[in-house]
């Protein structure tokens, strides 16, 4: 576990949670949670408590409340309590990005029939009901294309699983040849 902390929080790893968070607060995120989230997908479990951030981050605990609270509202993290403890632990969902552009399909959806809405409020003819008509088109295009890349990734992502493990299969077998 020594190990394991001092690697996840060298110099180098500490530079990366600073500069994804600044990523992240570019992208629009708040600073804070930015810097959360950073910090959990670079720890070695994906989890950390609310202590182990508040050290790694050198920022209150306060801070780190809000942050995560943040992050559970939006979808990004999800609550753990440690077994034996009343100490929770917050953690990245597994297939993370994926589950947070699944939740913006809906978003998405939701906005092109609001839009679409709009368009007969404002009349088809008109600039204002033209115009928010192509931002309707754009976000069911957008939606479309969402769903196609999402199947394309999970094909994506099980043949990097696959070839991992058949890179791990042929490292076993020279192992196994070697004197």
């Amino acid at each position: 576990m020594a190990q394991e902390q001092s690697h996840s929080e060298g110099a180098g790893v500490l530079t990366f949670v600073e500069r994804f968070a600044a990523e992240l607060v570019e992208a629009g995120m708040p600073r804070m949670p930015g810097r959360v989230f950073a910090a959990l997908i670079a720890s070695e479990q994906g989890a950390l408590t609310s202590a182990e951030l508040s050290e790694r981050l050198q920022v209150s605990p306060a801070a780190v409340s809000g942050a995560v609270r943040y992050l559970a509202q939006v979808g990004m993290i999800g609550r753990e309590r440690d077994p034996g403890s009343r100490r929770e632990r917050y953690r990245l969902h597994n297939d993370q990005w994926y589950e947070t552009f699944t939740r913006r399909d809906a978003i998405i959806g939701r906005w092109e029939h609001t839009l679409r809405a709009g368009v007969e409020a404002l009349g088809p003819g008109t600039q204002a009901g033209s115009r928010i008509e192509e931002t309707a088109e754009f976000f069911a295009f957008l939606q479309k294309e969402l769903h196609s890349m999402m199947d394309r990734w999970r094909d994506h992502k099980e043949q990097l699983r696959e070839d991992k493990e058949q890179l791990r299969d042929e490292k076993d077998q020279l192992h196994e040849h070697q004197p």
